[in-house]
């Protein structure tokens, strides 16, 4: 007995199986690799921002004409393994990109991505520019200068000789290579976020200008890193401005040494500079430094005493005093300890 093989299909079915297969491979490539076209200025600056959703990048790429059909971009993500493979970052998208060229470049690149950076309690601009050099990989000089801009600071509504007091304390996440003045502003908003119109009245009430309280706030965060001590070094400060004493803060001629922190000598306390509160009444001209909110909190609320002196205790915090002598007593006590 013997066994017939026939064909499951036909020579014709076989053929139009081909042409479908073909034609379902050519229709694949087309829709993977033919350029997408959009019409606006070249090449797009898209940002996706930290903790976005695919869909949220699908959607607005959709809305600017760069990804024509979401369904098949989400699609062709989800067999490539992108949906959660692309980063926070600044992307520059050139015109006639692929659905796989575009995702290769979310993935991985060329892009500036989202940084951490952090401004602590006290730093000032010069310190600053080194930061968002390392960190942000910007210009340091182009930073510094632009910080320093008249008609840039004037663009902000601030008519100050620097934007030093004015960058904010607290952590952000930034893009790297970001333009100086876009990063200025974001910290400078940063700050007019938390001067709220309560800490405004309050500096009306005390008869300061916001500039002043920046100053004051600089100068306690220079005298002291310790929270608890703010209030009662700003009571000091306010004490000895409310009597008309100098002020004969350390930190404002420190602020002059082009080296850096050193210790002081009685002739740096005689440079002539009007930043020099040893030798001149009243509030430097400008911040000396980029104070905290902490800082910013106890120049506004400065704690209520008889002190108007006082120096280090050689434990990382101070001795107070109400009168000369008793302060030049704690002075001996400091000094003995640093000669140990």
């Amino acid at each position: 007995m013997t066994n017939k093989k026939t064909n499951i299909l036909t020579k014709n079915q076989w053929i139009f199986v081909f042409l479908v297969f073909v034609t379902l491979i050519l229709s694949g490539y087309y829709v993977l690799y033919s350029p997408n076209n959009y019409h606006l200025e070249q090449p797009l600056i898209f940002e996706i921002k930290s903790g976005e959703s695919f869909q949220s990048v699908t959607d607005r790429l959709n809305s600017l004409g760069i990804v024509p059909n979401k369904t098949v971009f989400r699609i062709v993500a989800f067999v490539y393994g992108a949906e959660t493979k692309v980063k926070a970052a600044r992307f520059k998208i050139e015109n006639g990109l692929s659905y796989l060229d575009l995702l290769d470049l979310l993935i991985f690149g060329p892009a500036d991505y989202l940084r951490s950076i952090r401004i602590n309690d006290g730093q000032t601009i010069k310190w600053l520019s080194g930061k968002v050099r390392r960190d942000l990989r910007m210009d340091s000089t182009a930073f510094y200068q632009k910080a320093h801009d008249k008609e840039f600071i004037a663009s902000l509504g601030l008519d100050v000789p620097s934007l030093e007091g004015y960058l904010f304390s607290k952590s952000y996440q930034i893009y790297e290579r970001s333009d100086p003045e876009e990063v200025l502003k974001i910290f400078y908003d940063a700050l007019k976020e938390f001067w709220t119109d309560t800490l405004q009245q309050r500096a009306d009430s005390i008869k300061l200008s916001m500039h002043q309280v920046l100053t004051l706030a600089s100068i306690i965060k220079g005298e002291t890193n310790e929270i608890d001590e703010m209030p009662r070094i700003s009571g000091v400060y306010h004490n000895r401005l409310r009597k008309g004493m100098k002020l004969q803060a350390d930190p404002t001629v420190q602020y002059l040494m082009k080296n850096g922190w050193k210790r002081l000598t009685y002739q740096d306390l005689n440079i002539d500079s009007p930043y020099n509160t040893y030798r001149y009444f009243g509030l430097p001209p400008a911040p000396i430094n980029n104070p905290g909110a902490n800082a910013i909190l106890a120049a506004l609320y400065p704690e209520k005493h008889d002190y108007y002196f006082f120096v280090a205790d050689g434990k990382g915090k101070h001795k107070f005093a109400k009168n000369y002598s008793e302060h030049l007593k704690n002075v001996r006590e400091y000094r003995k300890w640093l000669s140990q």
